[in-house]
């Protein structure tokens, strides 16, 4: 089976845009680490920066947009079909369940 770098290469620069943009997110906010977060980056470990992004926003009212980046780097990792086969919760279940929700609240209501 052959590999096609360049391919690779173009997936882990998106996934990487996409946690880079969720990070922004978290920039400047009190009592937030984002030094973990950057030390992935930095070694190229996208899966574990998008674990301490997933722990990190948790518990924070972040907007959706911080969510569906989130969300877009886990399809390109292929997180959601792992997560199938994972007895327990993982940072992908809690992507989905947060991108979710703030998706509801970004709705308008609806009229009759």
């Amino acid at each position: 089976m052959t590999v096609d770098r360049g391919a690779v290469q173009a997936s882990w620069n998106r996934t990487r845009n996409h946690l880079d943009a969720a990070r922004a997110h978290l920039t400047g906010l009190a009592n937030i680490d984002l030094s973990a977060t950057l030390e992935f980056l930095e070694h190229n470990e996208l899966e574990l920066a998008f674990d301490c992004l997933v722990d990190l926003g948790h518990d924070l009212d972040l907007p959706l947009a911080f969510w569906q980046h989130l969300d877009r780097a886990a399809r390109e990792m292929g997180l959601y079909s792992d997560a199938l086969h994972t007895p327990h919760l993982t940072a992908a279940d809690l992507c989905r369940r947060h991108l979710a929700a703030a998706s509801e609240q970004e709705r308008p209501p609806l009229t009759r």
